[in-house]
């Protein structure tokens, strides 16, 4: 009972059979209502057939009917009590008459005698009688034909005859109906749910090793093609996540291999004395990997992210806050200042939150007094607030790393973007489109690390809606995450 074939042939047939029997009700209803009206009619009709078919000689006189019409004469003589016509001059003068009884126009009404086309009623013989006058213009002079028939004849010809037959012949119109489009509505439904039981074959075959195929929707009906876009979608959101997975499991097993060599190596030569120390510094950069390989696979996950309204000027102090002793030991000043798309021209180089090499101990981030709303931070993007920190600490991380002793690396923070520059030595042209990549290093970075951290930021922005883009300065180079769309997030 759940087959959708079987459901249209059920709601078909209960349509076809309602549609007959309201037309059949609609009918006898009608033929009720508004019997005496379909006797007038039929009558006028009638009389208007016999008028064409009179027949007249050279003088203009009527000498009778043509062929067809003298075919009819039989019903007037058998049923002469119930039907007669008689045609009449100008003057009232009877031409041409029916056999029937004097009695049965001697009974006609007034309205009948004033020869006017029309309508009469009259009473012969205790049955109710009707009329209908039609004129016959022919060489300039005017016939009158008059007909009358009882209401009992025409009732009979009504409910005995015409109801029946025209039921009948619903009946087997409808069975018609029924059988040939019943047919044809099957074959059709075949036809255009073949292609479903194709796709449901294809959608059945996938397989993990197969998360690539997707299913077509040529043939598909168009009502249908929304359900088969949405699985097609959600298989690609599952080949990524698939796809990130084995990646991961791919570079974890490559990367860690060699720095799990050499701890072993330095293991064995640790009666060197130099071994400790070289122990050391490959169980941290084997941390930073491995570190940076589980921020990857977290990142790769977009339900792993909570969205709040965030203050940008506030993450950029706090990831300079925690990048200060790093920058501090490479001689490099950090500092946070309004994005030039504010206003469409850039701020006054005003930092808020600073570190200069000159500075000693605990060296934390402070506010300037000119900082604020008016210099383009107090800015609001939806954010995770962890994926945040993570995107502008990588930055930030990149571009200490990158620049030179005694430079400054500035984040610029505006309403639809926000940017990380250094003043280092860039990148060249052709190294542009492969930084975002896993595993590239740029040629002047100072330390071992993995080559992750962008691909880290570029999944972070992917995942928020956002751009991660590279622009080239002189000198140095801007990290630019623009907000897409601002009034999304």
């Amino acid at each position: 009972m759940n087959s959708l074939a079987l459901k249209v042939m059920v709601a078909y047939c209960v349509g076809v059979a309602l549609t007959i029997a309201t037309l059949m009700l609609a009918l006898d209803a009608v033929t009720t209502l508004r019997g005496p009206i379909f006797v007038d009619e039929d009558i006028a009709e009638f009389a208007e057939e016999l008028g064409e078919k009179l027949v007249f000689d050279a003088t203009g006189q009527p000498t009778g009917f043509d062929a067809e019409g003298r075919r009819r004469e039989w019903m007037f003589a058998k049923l002469e009590g119930d039907l007669a016509y008689r045609l009449l001059d100008a003057s009232g003068q009877v031409v041409l008459a029916s056999p029937t009884d004097a009695a049965f126009w001697t009974a006609v009404g007034p309205a009948a005698r004033r020869l006017k086309p029309g309508h009469f009623v009259f009473e012969y013989g205790g049955q109710a009688m009707r009329g209908a006058t039609e004129a016959v213009p022919h060489q300039g002079r005017t016939w009158y034909l008059q007909l009358a028939g009882s209401e009992r004849l025409f009732g009979l010809f009504h409910l005995d005859f015409a109801l029946p037959f025209m039921g009948i012949g619903m009946g087997i119109f409808g069975s018609v109906l029924l059988l040939v489009f019943g047919l044809c509505a099957y074959l059709m439904l075949r036809r255009v749910l073949r292609p479903l039981h194709e796709v449901s074959a294809s959608a059945a075959a996938i397989s993990p090793r197969r998360v690539h195929a997707r299913l077509q929707v040529d043939r598909v009906p168009t009502e249908i093609v929304p359900l088969v876009d949405s699985f097609n979608r959600a298989l690609e959101r599952l080949e990524r996540g698939y796809r990130v997975q084995q990646e991961f499991l791919a570079t974890a097993a490559h990367e860690l291999k060699t720095p799990l060599a050499l701890i072993r190596a330095q293991v064995e030569f640790m009666a060197t004395g130099k071994g400790p120390d070289l122990l050391l510094q490959d169980v941290e950069h084997m941390t930073r990997q491995v570190q940076q390989l589980l921020l990857l696979a977290e990142a790769s996950e977009t339900q792993n992210y909570v969205f709040t309204p965030t203050d940008m000027g506030e993450a950029a102090r706090e990831a300079v806050a925690y990048l200060t002793r790093m920058a501090l030991a490479r001689e490099v000043t950090l500092e946070i200042t309004a994005s030039r798309d504010r206003a469409g021209r850039a701020a006054p180089h005003a930092p808020t939150a600073a570190a200069s090499p000159g500075d000693t101990g605990d060296a934390k981030a402070m506010v300037h007094p000119d900082a604020g709303a008016e210099a383009g931070l107090a800015v609001t993007w939806d954010a995770d607030r962890g994926a945040l920190f993570t995107l502008l600490k990588n930055l930030l991380e990149n571009a200490i790393q990158h620049a030179p002793a005694g430079s400054c690396v500035t984040v610029e923070v505006g309403e639809s973007r926000i940017a990380v520059r250094d003043r280092g030595p860039g990148v060249s042209p052709h190294q542009l489109s492969r930084m975002f990549g896993r595993f590239w290093r740029g040629a002047h970075r100072r330390d071992h690390g993995a080559g992750l951290g962008l691909a880290i930021c570029q999944e972070i922005a992917e995942a928020h809606g956002w751009t991660l883009s590279a622009e080239p300065e002189d000198p140095g180079l801007r990290m630019v995450v623009t907000r897409v769309a601002p009034g999304l997030r």
